[in-house]
């Protein structure tokens, strides 16, 4: 996993957040929530070579991209620019305004040598002032970690609250009889691979402070679970009892982990303490109990569990008591996902033949069904900032990731990894800290 340490230093802020005033633009929770109009001019170059590398189209395709990829900004087409740059000291407010620009992001570069410098400036055409605008420095091959950033300060100056620019989802690739753990970046690229064990490894988890991955592996023959250091590479067995061994997810605290356990003749949830090693059998029904996973306080358990008959979501608490039942609607329901606040976990539910992506209020109200395709959707998991949602789907005859926003809008196709033949069990890491 690449983090980026020698990029940008931040020097300069031009103007005032929105939010220094308590002002939020965007409020993306609003049922009538629109996307709002950008327009993106391509940026000058102050340098003084020739933009051969055309850097000027690139900066403003790349700004639109990381935006348009949020599902909170309408991208307005180039064609209907009444010029082509801006001069942030002479700008027209009233021509942007004119072909339906609510905002207008402008910005520069200069290049030497290994030696980048990069402007960005976002405007509110209508109030025609200045929103923020960040200065960054650093090398050529670090320029799309610049767009991404500032395209993360444009949500916090907007929305109140960042992106997850610096996040990475982690999955299983399978191909042929072998799956192996990769993570990509929140927009598809950059896939890294983490095993190589040519075999059957799945189910993947990120610890809660994004340094170590979790899986099941297959590569002695039995089902085991692992834990990797994603910064040294080493790798620590942690259960590998006879029979089932599934890690499913990190206390908030890292300290202790949820497995799925068939050692006790009955398939069964335990907690394991990692400083300890103690276990902890935490379900004793004669039913089978899988898909355990943590609510963000470490108070509760979400579960899966067919003691009603079918597959259905329980709750208990973090010691195995007071368990109740939360989905009622549907025969099959399973790999349930606790939203970050605490208020909503997603959950694969069967519906007229397929497995699609549901969610309810963590005491069972308001159930919504969020994706409706075909192509169904299974294992979902949610981002760091409770805005997006991803999980594997059938597109084009492969199981692919996919990513939506937490209320069913702006469905996105994760890109093909050539020679892979199916994606599966995606699982999204918090903030990295990449920049």
């Amino acid at each position: 996993m690449r983090t980026i340490t020698s990029f940008f230093i931040l020097l300069l802020v031009f103007g005032f957040c929105s939010t220094a005033f308590g002002k939020v633009y965007i409020d993306i929770d609003s049922p009538a929530f629109q996307k709002f109009p950008v327009a993106i001019p391509e940026f000058k170059n102050f340098g003084e070579g020739s933009d051969q590398e055309k850097l000027s189209a690139w900066f403003a395709d790349r700004v639109a991209y990381g935006l348009k990829i949020t599902g909170f900004f309408n991208i307005i087409s180039r064609d209907a620019f009444l010029e082509n740059r801006t001069d942030s000291e002479k700008i027209d407010f009233p021509s942007w305004k004119a072909i339906g620009a609510d905002f207008l992001i402008s910005g520069g570069f200069s290049q030497s040598g290994q030696n980048l410098v990069v402007e960005f400036r976002l405007f509110d055409t209508i109030e025609g002032k200045l929103v923020t605008g960040k200065k960054y420095w650093g090398k050529p091959d670090e320029k799309n970690a610049m767009v991404f950033k500032f395209a993360d300060e444009i949500l916090v100056a907007l929305t109140g609250k960042g992106g997850v620019f610096d996040t990475r989802i982690a999955f299983a690739g399978r191909k042929g009889n072998c799956s192996e753990i990769y993570t990509m970046k929140f927009d598809g690229s950059d896939p890294v691979k983490i095993t190589s064990y040519d075999s059957l490894t799945l189910l993947p988890r990120w610890s809660p402070d994004g340094s170590k991955m979790s899986f099941t592996s297959y590569k002695t023959g039995n089902p085991d679970c692992y834990i990797t250091d994603l910064t040294s590479g080493k790798t620590e067995k942690i259960s590998s009892f006879k029979g089932l061994n599934l890690l499913t997810s990190w206390s908030p605290d890292g300290k202790r982990i949820l497995l799925v356990l068939s050692k006790d003749e009955n398939i069964d949830i335990y907690v394991k303490h990692l400083d300890s090693g103690k276990l902890q059998r935490l379900t004793k029904d004669r039913s089978i109990d899988v898909s355990p996973v943590w609510s963000p306080d470490g108070s509760k358990i979400a579960f899966v569990s067919n003691r009603s008959g079918s597959p259905q979501i329980f709750v208990m608490d973090s010691e195995g008591g007071n368990i109740r039942r939360l989905t009622f609607e549907g025969s099959y329901n399973s790999s349930p996902c606790w939203s970050p606040d605490g208020t909503r976990i997603a959950y694969e539910g069967s519906s007229n033949g397929n497995f699609q992506i549901f969610s309810i209020g963590e005491n069972g109200e308001n159930p919504l069904q969020l994706t409706f395709e075909s192509g169904g959707g299974e294992s979902p998991s949610w981002s760091a900032d409770g805005r997006y949602l991803t999980f594997s789907s059938v597109r084009d005859d492969r199981i692919r990731i996919c990513v939506i926003n937490s209320n069913g809008l702006n469905l996105r196709v994760m890109p093909y990894i050539k020679g892979m033949e199916s994606f599966k069990n995606p699982s999204w890491s918090g903030h990295l800290n990449l920049y």
